[in-house]
């Protein structure tokens, strides 16, 4: 028995998003830890006597602190060999992956990274929005929504100012606030999409302008995991301009 780590990217929910370097490696496992934002039924590729712990993060029910869950990997790769990490999307992509490798090779472990496909792009391709197109938006900004200290990031600010697609993570409890902060640099008109659930059978997205934040918040369901997009390029999802028609039509104008 060889005590090693893999740190796994699940991809943005749908099981057949995971690459299939993932999922051989999740196949070979001799033990998974797995997150909330993992859908659970990658787990029937792994042999049932294989243990599945589930260790939570999310919306701030975590079942274990980061702490714990480092000191959870490093034992299990002791106690069962080969752990696998399973974790949403990439692990580096807000997955606080690094700091999970850096406490595995303290203990002389050899970690292994597969990445994963980003729900940062893929959940807005889903739904027919790019992230750049060309005449429309050149770029694009990933980011999270706040900090540690749960003040908003001053990237998001960077990010305002520019002309780039903005798409926002962990961001749908404080989507007014943040729609807030960007209406500052761009204009109330600047269009806007929550996506939730992304590439899930429950998947939904809801479009508007950085105005009708107030009406879009009351459509969605803070306790499920979405992102938002922020920029011209949402204008073209099929319903944006149906969303806008439907809308002034409700105010009566």
């Amino acid at each position: 028995m060889k005590a090693k780590v893999s740190l796994v990217g699940a991809g943005p929910g749908s099981p057949d998003l995971i690459t299939v370097r993932g999922l051989r490696v999740l196949e070979s496992a001799d033990v998974v830890l797995y997150d909330a934002l993992t859908n659970e039924a990658l787990m029937e590729v792994v042999p049932k006597h294989i243990p599945k712990v589930y260790v939570g993060k999310r919306c701030a029910k975590h079942s274990l602190s980061q702490d714990e869950i480092n000191q959870l990997i490093v034992k299990s790769a002791f106690q069962y060999g080969h752990v696998v990490r399973l974790k949403g999307g990439d692990p580096f992509v807000f997955g606080r992956a690094s700091e999970e490798m850096e406490y595995i090779e303290s203990f002389g472990l050899t970690v292994d990274v597969v990445p994963g496909i980003t729900s940062a792009i893929s959940v807005s391709s889903s739904q027919g929005i790019p992230v750049t197109k060309r005449g429309i938006s050149s770029s694009f900004w990933v980011l999270t929504a706040t900090t540690r200290d749960h003040d908003f990031s001053k990237d998001l600010d960077l990010a305002a100012r520019s002309s780039a697609t903005l798409v926002i993570l962990m961001g749908i409890r404080k989507l007014k606030g943040i729609s807030h902060r960007i209406g500052i640099h761009r204009n109330k008109m600047t269009p806007l999409a929550v996506i939730q659930n992304g590439t899930l059978p429950s998947e939904t997205c809801i479009t508007g302008t950085l105005n009708d934040v107030d009406t879009m918040f009351d459509s969605i369901v803070i306790s499920e995991p979405g992102i938002i997009i922020v920029g011209d390029v949402v204008a073209e999802h099929p319903s944006f301009f149906d969303e806008a028609i439907q809308r002034v039509m409700n105010l009566g104008i």
